[in-house]
């Protein structure tokens, strides 16, 4: 979130907190690694990140706001809301039909991981990591695409 737009309503610090307010709630976890426990961060994150951007454009697909480009982070992004909200469905719609390349994206895109870190938390290699990725972009890129075309 560090390039967002300036009065950004949701800061890097709040995101943050209500992840460990969320965190600190499971008092048993069980945190098999430093991989793991980014992982699990990364799923809280991204909850978070797509529930503060339906509440605040409750309308349908962000009603009529900018698209946001499928890329390697949020980083960027003019008005990340309604695309985060089009990314989370098609990431629903990938998760039907490949649950792990689903897990990378989400990984990779919402929580930062690095490839190798991705791998050792799905227990794959490096390069079947690489692979998902670059195959769940260009599904993603493509069902966003779609949708956008079916909105105009």
């Amino acid at each position: 979130m560090a390039r967002e737009r300036p009065g950004h309503t949701l800061e890097t610090t709040a995101l943050v907190n209500e992840a460990y307010l969320e965190l600190i709630d499971s008092v048993h976890a069980d945190w098999h690694s430093r991989a793991h426990f980014f992982a699990v961060c990364a799923q809280v994150m991204r909850r978070i990140l797509v529930d503060w951007a339906r509440t605040r454009h409750a309308a349908k697909r962000g009603g009529g706001l900018p698209e946001m480009e499928v890329q390697d982070s949020l980083l960027g992004a003019q008005e990340p809301d309604a695309g985060l909200v089009a990314l989370d469905d098609a990431l629903e719609s990938l998760a039907q039909l490949d649950p792990r390349k689903a897990r990378v994206v989400e990984l990779r895109f919402f929580g930062g991981l690095t490839t190798e870190e991705a791998a050792a938390v799905l227990r794959i290699s490096p390069e079947t990591v690489l692979r998902d990725w670059k195959f769940a972009k260009s599904w993603l890129r493509r069902e966003l695409t779609r949708e956008k075309a079916c909105r105009a």
